[in-house]
């Protein structure tokens, strides 16, 4: 499992941690009603919150349109500056390949997240990219806050769209 190496980490406060990654979870319970997947992000700096969103692909029709890459354009927007430094980067599923190049590109020295990504995760599931050496930047990572929850979503919206396509199909 994902932990901070504490050589780089941040200050941690499991309270404030757990309290953002509920943020990102009552965010991410938003998006099945617009029939996208509930994952969601938040980037919190100073105690603040930056930006939120939850994955748009579908309602986009891009691929890249992934919570933590809304995120992180959203927050360089509003901080004016692609450099995400001093800041926490809250996701309720492991990043993918895509997403994890993108925070360490922003520079986010702290990422937070809940359920493990068996199928695409990059943070330890089926890669680990952030102790990567050879890269410029280095991303403190804990995993699994507030995963059971995280993955409880994720498993009742596909069965519901299962049950969906399912009824569909015979009637």
């Amino acid at each position: 499992m994902p932990s901070t190496d504490p050589d780089h980490a941040m200050p941690l406060n499991e309270d404030l941690d757990r309290h953002f990654m509920q943020q990102a979870l009552a965010l991410a319970r938003e998006a099945p009603l617009i029939g996208e997947v509930p994952i969601a992000a938040l980037l919190v700096r100073e105690g603040l919150v930056i930006a939120g969103a939850h994955n748009l692909r579908e309602t986009e029709q891009d691929p890249t349109a992934h919570a933590e890459l809304l995120v992180i354009r959203e927050a360089a927007k509003q901080t004016k500056s692609w450099r995400l430094t001093e800041s926490t980067l809250y996701v309720t599923l492991e990043p993918c390949t895509m997403c994890i190049g993108a925070i360490v590109l922003a520079r986010i020295p702290r990422l937070v997240f809940g359920a493990l990504d068996p199928k695409a995760g990059a943070c330890g599931s089926i890669m680990d990219i952030p102790p990567e050496p050879r890269l410029n930047h280095r991303v403190d990572v804990i995993g699994g806050l507030c995963a059971e929850e995280s993955q409880a979503l994720l498993q009742d919206f596909f069965r519901a769209l299962r049950k969906d396509s399912a009824q569909r199909r015979s009637g």
